[in-house]
């Protein structure tokens, strides 16, 4: 598994990060798109398997298949960009400003959205025999999900929000290590097991991820679960984006750069 030294696999950090700067925004929302599409499809595998088998561990062990896939596959998650490109702004990278980093940020989250909510209604067609029955089970685990995360946190107010916050910022502390991961060798099977170690922890601990989200919500609101598209835009989707932001530039982003890229002076001793 050819493993690269932090101050190399942060170093391409930085160069990813300033690489989608430059990507054109067709590219930047077709491979937001896909990653959307794909990471969707894996949450309805993990829920299948762990309403199928009574395994919510089971679930979680096999849903990073479809974060490694995506990455593999050089598409982009919100969750990632969310750490690299600040970073190539710290670097000084030539045309790396606020304004283009809010902008890509914009674009991966339309594509992400996009792509989750087709896969949300092409399932949400396969549970409900094209709507013309009622949810099947594994559907119905999907929607219950929605409203616990949502209406859960709703009641217990300000303590509730500041919870969603916090599960969204350890989600992406794991998620962006996923990221850095896919960096860290040169093997395909080194970086499907560094990927793999972090995202079975965060699904498996239900962290709050945006992008899961963006499937998870939609589907339960197509297929008639009790909480409204104003539920999951105050008390989980914006709230979740916003943790996701801090949590993997804060633990992940800022801490690795900083002692692998802007490292200290060397202590001398006389």
């Amino acid at each position: 598994m050819a493993y690269l030294m932090p101050s190399e696999f942060v170093t391409k950090m930085v160069d990813a990060g300033e690489s989608k700067i430059y990507m054109a925004p067709r590219d930047a929302l077709i491979r937001a798109y896909m990653a959307g599409a794909i990471l969707a499809l894996a949450a309805v595998f993990a829920v299948t398997v762990s309403v199928q088998t009574g395994s919510s561990l089971l679930g979680a062990v096999l849903f990073p298949v479809g974060f490694c896939m995506l990455y593999l596959l050089g598409f982009d998650l919100l969750t990632g960009v969310f750490v690299l490109t600040p970073l190539a702004w710290l670097d000084k990278r030539p045309g790396v400003t606020i304004p283009a980093i809010l902008k890509n940020w914009g674009l991966v989250f339309v594509g992400n959205f996009a792509g989750a909510f087709t896969v949300a209604v092409l399932m949400a067609i396969i549970f409900t025999n094209g709507f013309a029955t009622e949810v099947n089970k594994v559907g119905e685990a999907i929607s219950v999900i929605g409203e616990s995360r949502t209406l859960g946190y709703a009641q217990y107010g300000a303590a509730g929000m500041l919870t969603l916050f916090v599960r969204g910022m350890l989600c992406n502390w794991m998620v962006s290590t996923g990221v850095v991961g896919a960096m860290i060798s040169t093997t395909v099977s080194g970086k499907v097991i560094a990927m793999w170690m972090p995202i079975m922890v965060f699904f498996y601990m239900t962290f709050e991820h945006s992008v899961v989200n963006m499937f998870l919500f939609p589907f339960g609101l197509l297929t008639g679960a009790n909480f409204s598209l104003m539920d999951y835009i105050i008390w989980n989707e914006l709230p979740t984006v916003l943790g996701n932001l801090v949590g993997g530039l804060t633990f992940t982003g800022l801490t690795l750069y900083t002692t692998h890229v802007r490292t200290a002076p060397k202590r001398t001793f006389g």
